[in-house]
């Protein structure tokens, strides 16, 4: 089990670094802050490059975080969040469908990140350095509550532009 948890750890944590990285830095063909923080306008975020620092943040953060071992549940709980605002922001009108660039791959990388929230294995951080007693399942729940209730907050600051009504000529 311990192996098992390790491996989600790495693969999911580095996935979502990735992100962030590319919000970030622009690295692995991302946009930097910048050119990201245009398409977070035209989604109805303003000013743009701050929910983008917060976006990249919690992606960069919450993937290394989560990668270590380190926080408990709090790296994953930061992946919850980003996904959830990226379902319900972009992906959920597409449908379920990765394909059609719907919500499919979000909800993997929530239920990859579920693990790790109950628990890191013995293969992490916080149990090198003797924290994992305070890695309890009420931790687990109280991080992804307020996951949730961030992911539900910053989606009513969203302000996104009126859809254009086609002129009847």
């Amino acid at each position: 089990m311990d192996i098992a948890l390790l491996i989600i750890r790495v693969i999911l944590g580095l996935a979502i670094a990735r992100h962030g990285a590319e919000k970030l830095f622009g690295w692995f063909g991302g946009y930097g802050i910048a050119g990201t923080a245009g398409f977070f306008e035209q989604l109805g975020w303003k000013p743009g490059k701050l929910f983008v620092l917060a976006a990249a943040g919690a992606e960069l953060g919450g993937g290394l975080l989560t990668v270590l071992g380190l926080g408990g549940p709090v790296g994953p709980a930061l992946i919850v969040m980003v996904m959830i605002v990226a379902i319900f922001s972009v992906h959920f009108a597409k449908g379920f469908a990765q394909a059609n660039g719907g919500y499919e791959l979000n909800t993997l990388y929530i239920a990859a990140a579920l693990a790790p929230a109950f628990a890191l294995g013995a293969y992490s951080l916080d149990r090198a350095l003797g924290w994992s007693a305070y890695i309890t399942p009420a931790a687990a729940w109280t991080a992804l509550a307020a996951a949730v209730v961030l992911a539900l907050l910053n989606l009513l600051v969203r302000r996104p532009a009126p859809a254009q009504a086609l002129a009847a000529d």
